[in-house]
């Protein structure tokens, strides 16, 4: 029988998080299963599990060999499934360590609105043990990738669940930005930024610059200038095959950053073009209650339907979940990307 690796993710500097993970913890290891967790978690979770036998999740582009008598390190590409404890934040870290790999995300809210979650902390043991039996549902998100390139030349490359923005590096000083979609010039600006989105993250960062929430069933890619100071500054909706581009113009000698998630940034130099378009690899989260996502929309929001006379009993829309066997180990995400932004280089790339 194939042994079964669970990822357990958890803010373990936090009280509740913490306590979140031995519980979880412990549930596997009732099951049978011996829980795998980051490195940078492995010593809090022993400490606080009393000694529990945990395996470490192996660096990217380690294969899981582990030296002397400590127990091998697990591959991301051996992971089954992440339970995920905590808000959006560390399910974006989750999707981070699993790059490459196939594994869905589970998220258990502890945060505050935690629109990538899909169970709460009162329910953490029905959660687990859907796991267990793999009573859930997968659902793909579109992601971005992105790349940075000065003299047409790439210099740094990543990726992004939520959006890659563009932001000036100074309070004090704004940015001059020259946007492009599809390698054709736009328009021209100064602003403080300009968030490039997936429909995931149209209720993140995008959705407090006023950009529109887009239901992330639909394939699509978003640009919103962050306070731009001009008459045509309007979030933009693109198809999803398109590609986004964000100049770092060199008139003031202002420069800019790169963040990606809110989690990886890069120095923009004047002169710098930032591309973003859609990934190869999409990230997997697993549903639990799948449903309409009007519905999550309305209960992580708080929104007022009182009044609304169209019943309950409508046929309910495809929500975007999917049945999706695991891939098999091959080429990573980070690969995969390249190689589809090689086969579309031109200049919107």
């Amino acid at each position: 029988m194939t042994e079964r690796h669970i990822l357990v993710v958890a803010h373990t500097g936090r009280d509740e998080s913490l306590e979140a993970a031995v519980t979880v913890c412990r549930l596997l290891g009732d099951a049978g299963l011996t829980p795998v967790v980051a490195a940078d978690s492995v010593d809090d979770l022993r400490e606080a599990t009393g000694g529990a036998e945990l395996r470490v999740l192996a660096d990217a582009g380690q294969s899981g060999e582990s030296g002397g008598d400590a127990a091998p390190d697990v591959a991301v590409g051996d992971i089954e499934l992440v339970i995920v404890l905590g808000g959006d934040g560390t399910i974006l870290r989750a999707a981070e360590l699993v790059r490459g790999g196939s594994a869905p995300l589970l998220g258990v809210n502890l945060g505050h609105v935690g629109f990538l979650a899909e169970s709460e902390r009162d329910s953490l043991a029905e959660a687990v043990a859907r796991v267990l039996s793999r009573d859930y549902l997968v659902e793909e998100r579109m992601t971005l990738s992105v790349r940075v390139k000065v003299d047409g030349e790439v210099i740094w490359q990543t990726w992004a669940l939520n959006e890659a923005t563009v932001e000036k590096a100074s309070r004090e000083r704004m940015l001059d930005l020259a946007v492009a979609v599809d390698g054709r010039p736009l328009t021209s600006f100064g602003a403080d930024g300009v968030v490039m989105a997936t429909p995931t993250g149209s209720t993140a960062y995008a959705f407090s610059a006023g950009g529109p929430v887009v239901w992330p069933s639909l394939d699509a890619l978003l640009m919103v200038p962050l306070s731009a100071h001009a008459l045509f500054a309007r979030p933009l909706v693109v198809g999803p095959n398109s590609s986004l581009a964000v100049d770092v113009l060199d008139r003031t000698g202002a420069t800019g950053v790169l963040w990606c998630d809110g989690r990886r940034a890069f120095d923009l130099p004047a002169g710098a073009r930032v591309v973003a378009r859609r990934s190869s690899t999409p990230v997997r989260l697993a549903r639990l209650h799948p449903g309409p996502f009007t519905d999550r929309l309305v209960h992580k929001f708080a929104l007022p339907v009182h009044g609304w006379r169209g019943g309950a009993d409508a046929e309910p829309p495809a929500t975007g979940a999917i049945t999706v066997p695991r891939a098999s180990a091959g080429v990573s995400g980070a690969d995969a990307d390249a190689a589809a932004s090689e086969s579309a280089e031109g200049d919107a790339s």
